[in-house]
């Protein structure tokens, strides 16, 4: 059935159906890990010293922590702290770029149709604004970025080859900027794409389809936050490791609010969710050893990870 269709996908090196089948995925970080941990909205240097300290008393292994406000909203003091503690504690930090639709005077991010518009950048001005955010950040020492716009993922990356920004800078994209099938996520790997977001209720056989079209590192929610389903995926963490990997495991919270963006106002409550994200992971590496103790998570510190330079 539908042959025609199924022979042109081949030709693009595109799978020509889900992968119904759940065939493993061979593919591994250059550590040989499968997968590696990373806990969302770390939305400042002192919520993130409190995660690393529940890291340690939890034994859980943080490769990454991404913020959400946006590199916009911190001060210069605090990106150079973040940078700093990433730097010695081998850890990837990755600040979502500034200024974005839902930032700007534009109604049709309010609106039920509208939504769509996401947190791209709204006309030439602030791409500029976006992109100027980037160079601050990496000026400071970060070496990841999270962009939501496709746009300036293809300009960021093109700077990145003319020596503009960094080369090692990691650019991950957004969970609301996310690749539903295999034909848009190689688009966003060849627009330069280091790790990529995926929608949060796609099935084990449609994370493996994607795998198969693309390279480079899945990023995805085992545990989503409201605003994007709220699903709890605990027990699926083996098969999709096993389909996806390499990929990152995130942890959102359910009947969590919205912080972002975040600020000293609502830090204590930022800081609760963050320390119940690393509980979370604890929980989720607890349920991997029993059920799939064969899988293998990346060592920490690995040259890969966006991990910030003086």
């Amino acid at each position: 059935m539908m042959k025609k269709t199924r022979d042109f996908l081949r030709k693009l090196n595109l799978p020509t159906q889900d992968n119904h089948e759940l065939k493993p995925s061979s593919r591994r970080f250059p550590d040989g890990g499968q997968f590696r941990i990373e806990i969302p909205s770390v939305e400042g240097p002192r919520v993130f010293l409190e995660v690393l300290a529940l890291a340690k008393e939890l034994k859980v292994p943080v490769h990454r922590v991404s913020q959400g406000s946006g590199v916009l909203l911190l001060p210069k003091g605090e990106i150079a702290e973040m940078a700093r503690i990433g730097r010695d504690n081998k850890v990837e930090v990755c600040l979502f770029v500034g200024p974005r639709a839902s930032f700007e005077t534009g109604a049709q991010t309010l609106t039920s149709a509208g939504k769509v518009i996401g947190l791209q950048h709204r006309g030439a001005d602030q791409l500029v604004y976006a992109i100027e955010d980037v160079r601050w950040a990496c000026d400071l020492g970060i070496r990841s970025i999270l962009p939501a716009d496709l746009g300036l993922i293809w300009a960021l990356n093109e700077m990145k080859k003319k020596g503009e920004l960094p080369k090692n800078l990691v650019i991950k994209s957004s969970v609301t900027l996310p690749a539903a099938n295999p034909a848009t996520a190689k688009i966003f790997e060849d627009a330069g794409v280091s790790t990529l977001n995926i929608p949060t209720d796609l099935s084990p056989a449609q994370i493996g389809a994607i795998r198969q079209a693309v390279k480079i590192p899945i990023d995805m929610y085992i545990e989503v936050p409201d605003s994007f389903g709220g699903f709890v995926r605990y027990y699926e963490m083996p098969q999709l490791v096993s389909v996806a990997a390499p990929m990152y495991l995130k942890f959102g919270l359910r009947n969590a609010p919205d912080i972002y963006p975040s600020g000293v106002h609502i830090e204590p409550t930022a800081t609760l969710m963050a320390r119940e994200r690393v509980r979370r992971a604890r929980i989720a590496l607890d349920l991997l050893e029993r059920f799939a103790p064969e899988i293998k998570i990346s060592p920490l510190g690995s040259k890969d990870l966006g991990i910030p330079e003086p």
